[in-house]
């Protein structure tokens, strides 16, 4: 059981006036506080009048300034001096909430630590700052932010930061997810008025980890709580880490004060690996798998494939697999059996107007629907699937893409991409109409 100080509590007054002008009253300067018990700070008021008005209004602001001042979390809950106390509307909805006051165990990739990750020159940067911050949290580059294409180790490196901390601290809060989910937490949360549980969820946290931030564009609401959500981790020291397709300032429709926030730290780019980053990858990765790699395989698969890590793991697994199915020693000629014509004609130029050849016909729709604005399942799956090639046979950026189909930004390409590859794993026919296209698309690249 502690005393609060009279400085702590002149702060916490402070900062409620000045943060919170609209609540503050002239009579808050009558308040006393009580204990700081096991985490919960009683604040004492005069009557049952104030006592009414500071349950209905002041909950929040109080709790902010109780932790921001003593940078501790903790909770508060207002008395008149006989002992009278009403139950805050705000715990109540919280209590009804389906977000729990302590957040579950992130759900975190076992192979997606710093031990497994391979840093060079395209990445060297990026795997520091991660490194500093799972070992100086809230202090060294907060809020860390890390863009670049798809399967260059965003995920890998946000997540290593998680089960570093993890590892330090065990009881630690640290809540990694999703742009989507959040937006979709918040969603549900106005829908059902559990929004003081959402607050309480995600500004209760010592480390903040959302992967595809982008995906704030355009979503006003959900930007805006964000902010605040972002302000109250940092005025606490609390690490934030994020990931980008591209730099904050490149993110369309996202609001200045989120994009000066995201540059207050350290912003780290990941480029695609260069030769030697790929081959280190590769041995890495066989190590794992359990496989002698001969040097002259490893590198026909680092010269061969060049764009990003994944597309190095997919085809280092393709060739595993080939290997046990057929018996086969591991050689070049298997390595090229496994590699197929896929690769080389990757590496040949496709052109974004075969993929539109190869979508119009596959669908039976015409290019002006792929580049026009209708949206009816019909037109969409064909546009998406365009975009989902697009993406993987071209080297253009995604707001190239989305120029060519009809001018859409780069998240709705993010999107597609993401809806695409999701029915193609799980959906065997879908995939099969998929491989037939790639295949055309192949043959046509010059």
């Amino acid at each position: 059981m502690d005393t609060v100080s009279e400085a702590v509590w002149t702060d916490i007054l402070g900062h409620v006036r000045t943060r919170h002008p609209a609540i503050a009253r002239g009579w808050f300067g009558q308040l006393s506080p009580g204990t700081l018990d096991r985490g919960e700070l009683i604040v004492f008021t005069e009557n049952f009048a104030q006592l009414t008005y500071l349950v209905d209004h002041c909950v929040r602001p109080f709790v902010e300034a109780a932790q921001a001042a003593t940078g501790r979390l903790v909770s508060v809950r207002f008395s008149t001096h006989s002992g009278e106390t009403i139950e805050s509307s705000d715990t109540r909805a919280s209590d009804l909430s389906g977000f729990e006051h302590a957040l579950s165990p992130a759900r975190l990739n076992g192979d997606y630590t710093f031990e497994n990750f391979v840093a060079g020159p395209c990445n060297r940067l990026a795997h520091a700052s991660c490194v500093a911050a799972s070992e100086s949290p809230g202090t060294a580059y907060n809020p860390l932010f890390l863009h670049g294409a798809a399967g260059l180790g965003k995920t890998h490196l946000l997540q290593a930061v998680c089960h570093r901390i993890l590892d330090h601290s065990p009881a630690a809060h640290v809540a990694y997810l999703t742009c989507e989910t959040f937006v979709n937490h918040f969603i549900e949360a106005v829908e059902k008025g559990w929004l003081d549980g959402f607050r309480y969820r995600y500004r209760h946290v010592d480390l903040l980890v959302i992967d595809d931030i982008q995906f704030l564009a355009g979503k006003d609401r959900t930007q805006e709580e964000f902010f605040h959500t972002f302000n109250s981790l940092h005025e606490i020291h609390k690490q934030i880490i994020l990931s980008a397709d591209c730099p904050p300032a490149d993110i369309p429709s996202l609001e200045e004060r989120l994009i000066s926030r995201f540059k207050w730290g350290l912003v780290a780019r990941l480029e695609p690996p260069c030769l030697e980053t790929r081959l280190a990858i590769i041995r890495k990765k066989s190590r794992v798998l359990g496989l002698e790699l001969p040097d002259e395989v490893a590198m026909l698969l680092a010269t061969r494939i060049k764009s990003n890590t994944r597309e190095l793991e997919g085809a280092l697994n393709r060739l595993h697999g080939l290997a046990r199915l057929e018996g086969r020693e591991l050689d070049v000629g298997l390595a090229e059996a496994s590699l197929g014509d896929g690769v080389s004609a990757v590496n040949k130029r496709v052109r974004i107007a075969d993929i539109l050849t190869a979508v119009t016909s596959g669908f039976d729709v015409r290019m002006s629907d792929l580049q026009g604005r209708r949206r009816s399942r019909s037109i969409a799956l064909p546009r998406q699937v365009g975009m989902y090639l697009a993406r993987q046979f071209t080297g253009h950026s995604l707001e190239e893409i989305g120029g060519f189909f009809g001018g859409r930004d780069h998240t709705t390409v993010l999107h597609a991409n993401r809806l695409i590859a999701k029915r193609r794993e799980e959906d065997a026919v879908f995939s099969g109409r998929l491989d037939e296209l790639e295949t055309v698309i192949k043959r046509a690249a010059v």
